[in-house]
């Protein structure tokens, strides 16, 4: 590991844009994520416009939909 020097980060992503960066990164609508995780379509938009806290529990619901961690951001 001596030979490897760690990655620099570029951009600042919020957690809003990393759900909207997944949900279209697997083509999914809000609409379709709603329906795959029961979670309301307006709740969606107003996680992914920073009006409304993600939480650990929706994280969870969230990232098994697009088969992604819950850490992913």
């Amino acid at each position: 590991m001596k030979n490897y020097r760690p990655a620099r980060k570029r951009v600042e992503v919020s957690v809003g844009e990393s759900v909207r960066i997944l949900r279209e990164l697997q083509e999914l609508s809000q609409s379709q994520l709603s329906e795959l995780t029961g979670i309301p379509q307006a709740t969606i938009s107003a996680i992914e416009n920073g009006r409304v806290n993600l939480g650990v529990e929706r994280a969870k619901v969230l990232a098994r939909a697009p088969k992604c961690h819950p850490a992913a951001r």
